[in-house]
């Protein structure tokens, strides 16, 4: 088995601005409907359960008609994503990330007013998240399928509709809420025996712990290297980075594979390094 050095659990996080923590609620299956057909999660505590557990990315704009329409919201290079906590959502936006609380009543999503980062971005962008606020607290219906992948639907009254697929959260996946740590991944990868792979090159990371003013109060002299790759994190080479990321533990792991897995959170800080660090 790779061995690997668990580097220590921290539970410090820092303030940064719609900096929104994740959720893993416990939910039940979605239950047939008294024809047998699968049915959509109809509850509001079924459905937010549901909802919590996937990432939601825009996959379809619909106008009234059933079929896809222009807009700002269609085309986008960059995939609109939803994500849904206890009683708040938040979304990356086309150009502005925003956030604010929902509730769902009588089959419709009740979205309070939204609070946003005040990026400034071409027009079409700055239109593309003025069409997604609009629709979004807009009380649109709300109709959540089961499947691989699941789907959620939001129609206007309108009758024009966002589809977005649902794809499981981390927490989810592992089935814990995970262990929040903070890495230094070094810039340049290193050489690192693999019974298997050849000339393995692995990040180099190493423990950084913060108090809760967010001030650095140790900093790990032994670097380590990660047999597996970080999930959501694409390491530019000369780029040394502080990583907040989820930790899991992976159950009955290959005996070959690490026994943890790393779900990138954000980049707290990047330096680009030159020469040797």
């Amino acid at each position: 088995m790779i061995r690997h050095a668990p580097l220590g659990s921290l539970a410090l996080a820092l303030s940064v601005a719609l900096a929104l923590a994740g959720c893993n609620p416990q939910s039940a299956d979605p239950q047939p409907d008294d024809s047998g057909t699968p049915a959509a999660v109809a509850t509001a505590s079924g459905a937010g359960a549901e909802l919590t557990r996937h990432h939601w990315k825009l996959s379809q704009v619909l106008g009234a008609d059933g079929e896809p329409a222009p807009g700002p919201l269609a085309g986008l290079e960059r995939p609109l994503q939803l994500d849904f906590f206890d009683d708040s959502l938040s979304s990356n936006g086309a150009c502005n990330g925003f956030g604010g609380d929902y509730r769902i009543e009588d089959g419709t999503l009740q979205v309070g007013s939204l609070r946003q980062t005040l990026m400034a971005c071409e027009g079409d962008l700055m239109a593309a998240d003025a069409a997604l606020v609009e629709h979004l607290e807009g009380a649109p219906r709300l109709d959540l399928q089961p499947g691989e992948p699941p789907t959620l639907t939001l129609t206007a009254a309108d009758g024009s509709a966002l589809v977005f697929n649902g794809e499981a959260t981390p927490e989810a996946r592992y089935g814990s809420a995970g262990t929040q740590v903070f890495l230094e991944v070094a810039a340049q990868r290193e050489s690192c025996p693999h019974p298997l792979i050849p000339d393995m090159q692995c990040l180099m990371a190493r423990e950084i712990r913060y108090d809760d003013a967010g001030l650095k109060t140790f900093v790990s002299e032994d670097w380590q290297p990660l047999y597996q790759e970080i999930e959501g994190y694409e390491h530019d080479a000369g780029t040394r980075n502080v990583l907040r990321l989820k930790r899991f533990d992976i159950a009955d792991p290959p005996a070959d594979a690490s026994s943890v897995a790393y779900v990138l959170d954000m980049v707290v800080e990047s330096e680009i390094v030159t020469g040797n660090d």
